[in-house]
């Protein structure tokens, strides 16, 4: 009666034993098959990371540096509520925002614009009346009054968030019209009127005029701002008095977004940024990095990084990762690029978690879209990412594996931080590769928790992760 027994645990343990060397054996060709993908160094510096400049102190005891840099919040979307309360919104909101790790917020244009209290900012008429002036239909702009930006903006600093401000200085709207001798045509480019009395303007300050027929670029028909008169000049960044002085010193904002900068030349920003200071990035919409670069460089000032957002759109929408192996602008230049997945004027990108887990891991200064986080995304797979970000995304970039459905890199870490290990998947099942780490006979784990395997690197720094399907997984040491 026994022999069946011992018959049926003989032949469980061939069967358990040949199943393990098949797993075995699977294995050795899974890491050989990662073995074969040649490693690609992105980027070669020292691992710094990003910086907006000097930190702020603050009361209640918050830090600022954190080891992977910070995170922007664009602070609105096209078309906020109209009716003067959006500065209070905001000012709600930076409490939790500092708590989840937010490092900054980008604001709309603060100033009265020609459409007053229902213009969202990009047509600017008095750029010293925020809020505070009755002119062009209304006292308060369209998010509030000059005391409710200056409460948001101390609000903000408390909680040690920076505040930077959106900066329109390529064209002007909601001027009177005046004869012009340089255009034999009445133009609305008469601006003495303003009511904050300050850098008043006539034809003579845009394009057509004495100093030539156009810059770079016009907008939109808007009376095109003349930066080559010393008296423009004077008024945007050299009076101590002028606009970004005063934004700066008696307003108290931190940095700026330059609107269009395809309007005017990279001198401006350029001299801008060596009179005024504070972090600054431009809003240059091109996808070819040689020009991103070029007008960084030429500015001295941090660029949005549009040839990153377009590689994404075709990578996770079209599905084929290995396209983010391509050239990008953090690449390039890790230290003036600043990445997003959508903002105000374009939502191209349908995959947007995978793309949030890129350039929260990535290098470069990510920005959050308002509405993504406080809307439409799940708030607290954004907010581990900005943890990840902060904590654990140190150092160089290796690219470790990429196909169609597979993207998988590398954090170098820094300083000693041991950085991470990033895995992207785009296909519709879970996915198992082998990786090369700079951990040797280590545990590490998954910490966004899509995965619950803790496994330990082999002597060579080797080890199999997982990654859920249209999901990713972060892996750093578990400590």
């Amino acid at each position: 009666m026994k022999k069946p027994i011992v018959r049926l645990f003989f032949l469980t343990a061939i069967t358990t034993f040949l199943y393990s060397c098949t797993n075995e054996t699977n294995d050795v060709d899974a890491k050989a098959e990662s073995q074969q993908f040649k490693i690609i160094n992105v980027t070669h510096h020292d691992g710094k990371p990003f910086s907006t400049g000097a930190s702020l102190s603050s009361p209640t005891g918050k830090y600022v540096d954190n080891p992977g840099g910070g995170v922007m919040m664009q602070a609105f979307y096209w078309d906020v509520p109209a009716g003067g309360n959006w500065w209070n919104t905001v000012k709600g909101k930076v409490t939790a925002w500092g708590n989840a790790g937010i490092g900054s917020i980008w604001l709309p244009p603060a100033s009265k614009a020609q459409n007053g209290a229902f213009s969202m900012g990009y047509d600017p008429t008095d750029y010293f009346d925020f809020g505070d002036y009755n002119q062009n239909g209304s006292t308060e702009t369209r998010f509030g009054s000059k005391t409710e930006l200056v409460s948001l903006i101390t609000s903000a600093h408390t909680e040690n968030i920076k505040v930077y401000a959106d900066i329109v200085i390529n064209h002007n709207s909601g001027g009177q019209s005046e004869a012009n001798p340089y255009t034999g045509t009445s133009t609305w480019t008469n601006f003495s009127g303003v009511a904050s009395g300050k850098f008043t303007r006539n034809y003579n300050d845009f394009y057509k005029n004495s100093y030539g027929n156009n810059d770079e670029g016009a907008f939109g028909g808007f009376p095109d701002l003349c930066h080559a008169n010393p008296h423009v000049q004077d008024w945007l960044w050299l009076r101590a008095d002028g606009v970004g002085k005063y934004y700066k010193n008696t307003m108290k904002f931190d940095g700026w977004r330059f609107d269009y900068v395809k309007g005017f030349g990279a001198w401006v920003v350029n001299s801008w940024n060596a009179n005024v200071g504070g972090f600054s990035v431009g809003e240059l919409w091109d996808s070819n990095v040689n020009v991103l670069n070029d007008w960084a460089n030429a500015a001295n000032s941090s660029v949005f990084d549009f040839a990153c957002y377009y590689k994404m759109n075709d990578a996770f929408d079209g599905n084929n990762l290995a396209l983010l192996n391509d050239d990008m602008m953090w690449k390039r230049n890790p230290y003036k690029a600043v990445t997003f997945v959508t903002n105000h004027d374009t939502d191209e990108i349908w995959s947007k978690m995978l793309a949030y887990s890129y350039i929260l891991t990535h290098e470069g200064y990510p920005t959050i879209f308002y509405r993504d986080y406080e809307e439409w995304l799940d708030k607290a797979k954004l907010n581990n990412l900005i943890w990840i970000h902060n904590n654990k995304a140190t150092g160089t970039t290796s690219i470790l594996y990429s196909d169609n459905d597979e993207y998988v890199a590398r954090r170098n870490g820094y300083n000693g931080n041991p950085g991470l290990v990033v895995y992207i998947n785009n296909s519709d099942a879970w996915q198992e590769r082998w990786i090369q780490t700079n951990w040797a006979n280590t545990q590490i784990k998954d910490f966004t928790g899509n995965s619950t395997w803790y496994p330990t690197t082999q002597a060579d720094k080797w080890v199999k992760i997982q990654c859920p399907p249209k999901g990713y997984s972060v892996w750093s040491i578990n400590q």
